[in-house]
């Protein structure tokens, strides 16, 4: 019975733990753990990366301060190279001021001597501020300007001229083509050299000098206030008369010494000679013999820079008066109509 008992109770307990057992659930302890370790490798290779970046970080910034170092250093040289030549500068301080003296010195001596022998003794300024490349031989020591005041300055076309010769004299002194004349000679004496002298003749059957009393005589540029006085009179001139170059010609023998350059300005070839004359018309072939009897008692050697004004029926003129100024190494010059 006892054993009976026994057995029974120990059936009993087994059977109640093996209910017990499978009532307990199941639980995966492997896998916890493996999901920990999964984290824990995340969080390192977080870590991991994060101290990556702060070494990419650390190694931009030494690089800055590298690059840093470097323009110091060469911030340092220059300064260096700067100081040793503001110290050279320094030094030569003196040296620097006795030349600067020595050039000021130099300057104003040249300025002076410009001041005396430059062109541009009066102003004259063309239309529009312009300024006119010629070619013309300027300056000289005495300088002539012959102006043909005839008849034929008073226009270019014989119609215009025969018109104009029967107006009063204030409409002839303010024709065109004589105010042109008159702007060539301001042009021409805005740039006589200051230590030069001039004359100024006017011609047509006579010749005259612009300032009365004055022939004969050299007039000094220097004498600014007696030049403007000789341009100025020229205002004064009304084209009359015919055209005598042999008596324009035969006045510069009165100069001494002799001119050496000389200004014809004109428009085309004479019509009279030295002798009065009564003829009312002269032909082309009559006009030439008197150029060339005039042209012949010109002094050897002294060049004629003629300003050839247009007319009309004058087709001889523009070659007669280039071959002068050609043979006396002058220059010609045949303006247009609002030169200067």
């Amino acid at each position: 019975m006892s054993c009976g008992l026994g057995a029974f109770i120990l059936l009993f307990i087994v059977a109640n733990n093996s209910y017990q057992d499978d009532s307990v659930p199941d639980y995966d302890y492997l896998t916890t753990e493996i999901e920990k370790l999964d984290l824990q490798i995340a969080e390192i290779s977080a870590q991991k990366e994060a101290m990556e970046a702060q070494k990419v970080a650390a190694d931009r910034q030494a690089l800055d301060v590298r690059l840093a170092i470097q323009k110091l250093n060469k911030a340092y040289e220059k300064s260096e190279q700067d100081a040793q030549i503001k110290k050279k500068m320094v030094g030569d301080e003196t040296a620097i001021k006795d030349s600067i003296k020595k050039l000021s010195a130099q300057n104003k001596t040249l300025k002076e001597k410009v001041r005396q022998s430059a062109v541009g003794s009066r102003l004259h300024i063309g239309d529009g501020n312009r300024e006119y490349l010629t070619g013309m031989r300027l300056g000289g020591e005495h300088v002539l300007i012959l102006l043909d005041s005839s008849t034929s300055m008073l226009d270019e076309s014989i119609v215009n001229i025969i018109r104009r010769r029967n107006m009063s004299s204030e409409v002839k002194k303010r024709s065109p083509k004589w105010r042109q004349a008159l702007d060539t000679i301001n042009w021409i004496s805005a740039r006589f050299p200051r230590t030069s002298q001039y004359q100024i003749y006017s011609y047509s059957d006579r010749v005259e000098p612009a300032i009365e009393g004055t022939r004969g005589k050299w007039l000094s540029v220097n004498n600014t206030k007696q030049l403007n006085e000789t341009v100025e009179n020229l205002n004064n001139i009304v084209p009359d008369g015919g055209s005598s170059l042999e008596s324009a010609v035969d006045a510069i023998k009165e100069l001494q010494p002799q001119p050496d350059n000389i200004y014809l300005i004109t428009d085309g070839l004479p019509t009279r000679g030295i002798q009065p004359t009564e003829k009312r018309n002269i032909s082309g072939q009559e006009r030439q013999q008197l150029f060339e009897r005039a042209v012949a008692k010109l002094p050897y050697g002294i060049p004629v820079n003629v300003i050839l004004l247009p007319t009309e029926g004058d087709p001889m003129a523009p070659a007669a008066y280039w071959q002068i100024a050609r043979v006396t190494q002058g220059s010609f010059l045949s303006p247009a109509v609002d030169w200067p």
